[in-house]
Parts: structure tokens; sequence; C-alpha cells
């Protein structure tokens, strides 16, 4: 099968697409013939193993464990391994499964779920580490309830897209943050304010009992003004600060700090859940929840779909066409 490779940590040079053997599936996993692939930070991260935590967190401290790049997927089972009775050959599945970015890719059956039929693989492929994220972000560590405040940091990327829709469907009255070319799209996926970070600092007096920062760099004492008194701040990912933190410094002192004050300061460490993803789908089938996607490359064009994620900062989701 064709495969997006690379032997050693780098930027996308040390990408290579190359014939690889088709792997075959273990006990409670699923083989999927790929339809599409979600591009997102992570792939960035795991591609250059930065920051250096990332190697420490076992994905590799000389170069990577798993070869081939990507996550997010989207596609057709092809086969089932000992032990998964939820699925068979032929089904339409989404999911997350190591090595993506290749004609064929193995997933644990309980991180994969029936993909919704008003959806095509690519705005499949967009849902399960972004959208996840964001549900988690919000549901789990958030605890949204209804009637509440909520801001959203980077509201028209590929969480901040997907946080938008989730906050507004649980019932929370959405203020999304974003760029002046993303204020139309925010508005649309059911934000009741936008704020052009370009014309005006979100920092205004207005207090929020949740604040989902998906954007990685501003700072907790900004964030943490944002909050009413006893509000609930979550931080998805980071970006910048370093090649050994990058942006977890942030989380690292979030947790620091929280038991000093009356607010409740939370890094996210998502799960990949198939649960979560049959609840995405679920929302998605019935109209409440719509992917967004920037752009579709072809599998042989990963590397400039990757430059244009860490580059370009993408209006939504970035997909790989398989």
């Amino acid at each position: 099968m064709k495969a997006i490779t690379q032997d050693r940590y780098g930027s996308t040079d040390v990408l290579a697409l190359k014939d690889v053997p088709i792997p075959e599936p273990g006990a409670g996993e699923v083989l999927l013939r790929v339809r599409a692939a979600g591009v997102g930070p992570d792939v960035w991260h795991l591609m250059t193993g930065l920051p250096y935590l990332v190697r420490l967190a076992g994905f590799g401290l000389r170069k990577p464990k798993v070869a081939v790049r990507g996550r997010d997927v989207a596609g057709v089972v092809e086969s089932v391994g000992a032990g998964v009775t939820g699925f068979r050959k032929g089904d339409a599945v989404f999911g997350t499964g190591a090595g993506s970015f290749a004609e064929y890719t193995c997933a644990r059956a309980d991180q994969v779920a029936v993909k919704p039929a008003n959806l095509s693989f690519e705005q499949a492929a967009a849902m399960p580490v972004s959208g996840g994220t964001a549900l988690q972000g919000l549901r789990d560590l958030g605890q949204v309830r209804a009637g509440q405040q909520v801001l959203v940091t980077g509201a028209g990327g590929g969480v901040g897209s997907f946080a938008v829709q989730l906050a507004a469907e649980f019932g929370a009255l959405v203020t999304g943050v974003c760029g002046p070319s993303r204020t139309e799209l925010v508005r649309s996926l059911g934000a009741d304010r936008v704020v052009d970070r370009s014309k005006a600092d979100f920092v205004d007096g207005t207090r929020y009992d949740l604040v989902l920062d998906t954007a990685g760099r501003r700072p907790l004492a900004q964030l943490r003004r944002a909050l009413t008194p006893g509000g609930t701040l979550v931080i998805v990912g980071g970006e910048g600060a370093g090649r050994w933190f990058g942006g977890i410094d942030r989380v690292l002192r979030a947790a620091l700090l929280s038991p000093l004050v009356g607010q409740r300061l939370r890094g996210l460490v998502s799960s990949e859940r198939g649960a979560d993803f049959a609840f995405l789908a679920g929302l998605a089938g019935e109209g409440k929840l719509t992917p967004v996607l920037d752009r579709v490359f072809p599998l042989a064009e990963a590397a400039q779909a990757i430059r244009h994620v860490h580059q370009g900062h993408p209006l939504g989701k970035v997909v790989i066409s398989v």
C-alpha cells in the first residue's frame, strides 16, 4: 500500500510516499480502507518531535515509533481482529488509528464509530481529534451547563469550530474570538457574539463562566481576567515557549495556581474514545453539528497539507483524501 512515512524527526522534508506492507489487525482492532484522514497540529508535533516532551511521552526518543503519520481517519472496514463484534466488513466508520496517511490502517474498535450517512468521508475525518477535544473540554472538564456564558478563543479553527457548535447545542451563550476573515463563519456556527481580535480585546469587562482557550499563547493572567470569580478555564494545546515545553508550560503553571485561587484552571489531555465519536456522530446525523473543512489535499501532497496547517491558521480542518 502507499503511505506517508518518516524514519527520523524533522520538517516536512523527512516525509516520503512509499510502498509499505498492509498492516494486520490485532485482537480488538479493525483494518480500515482509508478514504480520508484529518490533519491537525498534532501531526506536526509528532513529525518534528517538538516539543521534546512529545518524545518523552512515549512516541520515540530518537525517531518516531510509528513511521506512518496521521491519526484522524474515516474509511471502510476491510477486516476485523479477534474479539471484535461491533463492526463487520463494509461498515463505513470514522475515528483514530495510528498511521492514517495511508491506504490502509488499523484502529482499535473502541476508538471508532459508525460514520453518519449525511457526512462525506472527508467531513467525518475532520471530527475525531478536534471534535473529541472540543467535547471533552466543554462537557467533561468544563462541565458546561445551559445558560452559562462561554468564551471560545480560536473559534474559527479545527477545535474552535466544533466547540462553538457544541457549546450552543448544550444551551450556553457563546462568544467566539477569531480573526476578521472568520467572523461570519463563527456567527453561522451558533455564536451569540463574535469578537474580531484585530479590532477588539475580549478582555473588555465581560466575565465568562467558562473559557475554552484553543489559541495557545495568551497569558494566564489575561485569561483569568475574563473569568467570573468561580469560573473555569480549560486550556487546549499550546504553541511557542521553546523546544522543550512548547505551550505545555501554561498548563503546568495553571495546575500550580488553581488551588490558590477561586477559579478552576485546567489543561486538557484529551482521550480518543469511540463513545465520544458516536455522540458527535449522533449530533452530525441530526444536522446539529457540521465539520468545517478548510482544504482537501491528495495523499501525495500530505507534506503541503501539514505546512498549510502549521503556517496558515486554517479555517476549520484540513483533510487528506486517499
